[in-house]
């Protein structure tokens, strides 16, 4: 499901939500723990898990590029949300079903407008991922840059009329 371009608090903001068939359980644990958010996150992370901890955001291998955050919200398993380079990235949890299924709301709240085609096209497949880690399916490796789904979302969400214009990473 693709996100849409909102304005929250003054700010431009991506958001998306998706049903999940899973417990708000095993999706806090995807959104929380170090080693699930390794199968589908778009970097390493390690997180000091209490709101005013440091979220450590690391890209590549071990001692690659990095940068801390801080968690701005926590209150098991319902809601998580952390700062990221000037960007405020939420998650919120709602049961489902009795609690079999989930409803996943994804906030990022963009420091930058132009940036947001092109976090849209990311926050996409790694929620694409996320859907396919809990669904017990490999989830596709981080990439080093843009592959050719980014680029084909990236196009979509350009179509879509969000704005555009950030640079495209290379890494």
């Amino acid at each position: 499901m693709h996100g849409s371009y909102e304005t929250v608090d003054g700010r431009p903001a991506l958001r998306f939500e998706r049903r999940l068939a899973h417990s708000v359980d095993a999706v806090w644990r995807a959104v929380t723990e170090p080693s699930e958010l390794a199968h589908w996150f778009p970097a390493s992370v390690a997180v000091d898990l209490r709101v005013g901890g440091t979220i450590t955001f690391t890209f590549g291998d071990p001692g690659g590029d990095s940068n801390a955050g801080e968690v701005t919200e926590l209150d098991p398993p319902r809601r998580f949300a952390f700062t990221w380079e000037g960007d405020l990235l939420r998650f919120e949890l709602e049961p489902e079903d009795d609690g079999r299924a989930c409803r996943l709301r994804f906030t990022h709240v963009l420091d930058e407008r132009d940036a947001a085609a092109r976090n849209a096209a990311g926050w996409h497949i790694c929620l694409d991922n996320l859907e396919r880690r809990l669904g017990g399916e490999p989830a596709a490796a981080p990439s080093d840059g843009p592959t050719e789904e980014w680029r084909a979302r990236y196009d979509e969400y350009v179509a879509r009329e969000f704005p555009s214009g950030a640079a495209i990473p290379s890494r």
